[in-house]
């Protein structure tokens, strides 16, 4: 008789991937964040591949201010290290109530397959599968698309991403490139990248001097990436590491505005500064927000921080501007 397979990776005792890659995931995650109930937000689930089930969740304000305005699009792709997060999860759900409110926008956030059953480029596939969909609303006769995207501007669509969805972000912006023609008639204004999860072979002197971010450390990062990367991979793999040794130069490549932003505190601090002061010298339209003593987590905690407050104002201004 063979041994028993044994437990090779682990996460928060969550999610376990045995030697014989057999996976299993608690269904029981506990959330000590209520549900926002804003009675000015509604929100309702849609299904936008049908092959392999994947939901999002559409948010917009009860009322508009303006009926002649229509409202902007905002797109959320969660964070979890690619391994964890739902458009179900209230951490989720309560920023993207934050976000329609405060921005007055429709706002989208899809879920995505996780890792390890599925393994990146699987999530990024999906985050392109999103944007795809509302291009093909935005097609639609009038009396065939949803009858809530009725009230946006296609032409008005801001993609947001938090820790992995931040990487899914830069992503989506390589892909689309600048005025993302190919989705006409939906044109991505611009992108905003929050504590996005990139990595990398060599160690940045954050990730050595400061292991340690709340309740994040540098050893769960690693384990993350070993979940995620493809086979074989390691974290110098491009969708890993924007410049890393194997991936495409990003010298010639457009891209709509950035904004990234990240806590002064964080483990990642040094590799987001090192991504934006790349992209800038590189000429790109790209803005650094650094949040002084902030840790990782400072969107999406319950009740919503000042710094978060802080950049969604910001993320205000970038709308109006673009």
């Amino acid at each position: 008789m063979g041994s028993l397979p044994q437990v090779v990776e682990e996460c928060f005792g969550l999610l376990k991937l045995y030697s014989d890659g057999s996976i299993s995931r608690s269904p029981n995650i506990s959330f000590d964040v209520p549900f926002i109930n804003d009675n000015s937000i509604l929100y309702k689930d849609l299904i936008f591949n049908e092959k392999i089930d994947l939901r999002l969740r559409l948010y917009k304000p009860t009322s508009i201010v303006n009926s002649s305005t229509k409202l902007p699009i905002v797109f959320y792709f969660h964070g979890g290290g690619f391994c964890f997060g739902s458009r179900t999860f209230p951490n989720n759900h309560n920023i993207c109530v934050r976000l329609a409110s405060i921005l007055r926008a429709a706002v989208i956030e899809p879920d995505y397959r996780l890792a390890p059953e599925h393994r990146l480029p699987a999530a990024l596939e999906d985050a392109c599968c999103a944007l795809k969909w509302l291009q093909g609303q935005a097609i639609m006769h009038a009396n065939v698309m949803d009858t809530w995207l009725g009230e946006v501007d296609f032409d008005r669509v801001f993609v947001l991403g938090y820790s992995s969805g931040g990487n899914l972000a830069h992503h989506l912006a390589v892909r689309f490139g600048p005025g993302s023609v190919e989705l006409a008639p939906v044109r991505v204004r611009g992108y905003v990248l929050m504590s996005p999860f990139f990595g990398g072979c060599e160690r940045t002197r954050s990730e050595e001097e400061r292991p340690i971010d709340g309740i994040w450390t540098l050893e769960m990062y690693d384990r993350f990436w070993r979940l995620t990367v493809p086979t074989r991979a390691t974290q110098d793999h491009p969708l890993v590491n924007p410049f890393g040794p194997s991936g495409p130069s990003l010298a010639t490549v457009d891209l709509d505005p950035l904004v990234v932003v990240v806590g002064g505190n964080e483990i990642l601090r040094d590799r987001v500064e090192n991504y934006a002061r790349k992209l800038k010298e590189m000429g790109k339209k790209i803005e650094y927000v650094e949040l002084e003593e902030e840790q990782h987590g400072y969107f999406t905690d319950h009740p919503l921080p000042a710094a978060a407050q802080r950049v969604i104002q910001f993320i205000k201004g970038f709308m109006a501007e673009n």
